[in-house]
C-alpha cells in the first residue's frame, strides 16, 4: 500500500469512548528512565531503525519536557511489569498559527501484544488527559496504519485535509476500510 501521511482532528473532547483494559495489564504514567521503554516500544513498531535512534529522537523532542511527560505520557504494563505499549497526550500547533491544540502522539504497541485489545483503552486514557488541558485534539498517521486510522475514525477523529495528497489518501482509506469517510 502506498504510504501517505494523514492528519485527523477531533473538534471536541466530549463523550470519549470507554474500553476496559484486559486483565493482567495496567496503565501508568511516565516515570524517570521510561525514555528507554519508549525507545524500545517505538523501535519495535519500526518507527525508528533501532532503539539508539529512537532514544536520540526522544531526547530531541521530549528531553526538555520531562515534567510534562510525567503528566502526559502513558504506558501499558503486562503482568511482569514490562512496558509494552505507549502513547502521549501531547500538544502542538495543528494549523501553524501558534494556537496550541491537544495531540495524540506516538502510539505504539509491541508487535507480540498487538491484537490484544490494548490500543482502545490506551487511547481513551490519553484522550481523558487531553481533555484536562485542551478542548480539541489532532493526530498524524499514515495510510499504511489503516487499522489505527479506522480506530481513530471510530473515536470521532475526522480527516484534516491540507494538501492535494489528502484526497488520494482518504480515497485509499475509504477503499481499504470499506467505509465512507
Amino acid at each position: 500500500m502506498k504510504r501517505i501521511r494523514l492528519k485527523m482532528v477531533r473538534k471536541n473532547l466530549l463523550n470519549i469512548p470507554e474500553y476496559p483494559l484486559p486483565n493482567g495489564f495496567q496503565i501508568r504514567l511516565f516515570e524517570k528512565g521510561d525514555e528507554h521503554n519508549w525507545a524500545r516500544i517505538e523501535a519495535s513498531v519500526d518507527e525508528f531503525k533501532d532503539e539508539k535512534n529512537a532514544l536520540k529522537h526522544f531526547t530531541k523532542e521530549f528531553g526538555s519536557h520531562i515534567d510534562d511527560m510525567k503528566m502526559r505520557c502513558l504506558f501499558i504494563e503486562n503482568e511482569q511489569g514490562e512496558a509494552i505499549a505507549t502513547t502521549t497526550a501531547w500538544y502542538g500547533d495543528l494549523r501553524g498559527n501558534g494556537e496550541i491544540t491537544g495531540r495524540i502522539h506516538w502510539v505504539g504497541v509491541i508487535p507480540e501484544y498487538q491484537g490484544q485489545k490494548l490500543s482502545k483503552p490506551l487511547l481513551s486514557a490519553a484522550m481523558h488527559i487531553l481533555a484536562r488541558y485542551h478542548s480539541s485534539a489532532y493526530l498524524t498517521s499514515q495510510t499504511t496504519s489503516y487499522q489505527a486510522v479506522n480506530m481513530y475514525l471510530n473515536y470521532g477523529f475526522e480527516p484534516y485535509r491540507t494538501a492535494p495528497s489528502c484526497e488520494e489518501a482518504w480515497s485509499l482509506m475509504e477503499d481499504t476500510l470499506n467505509r465512507r469517510i
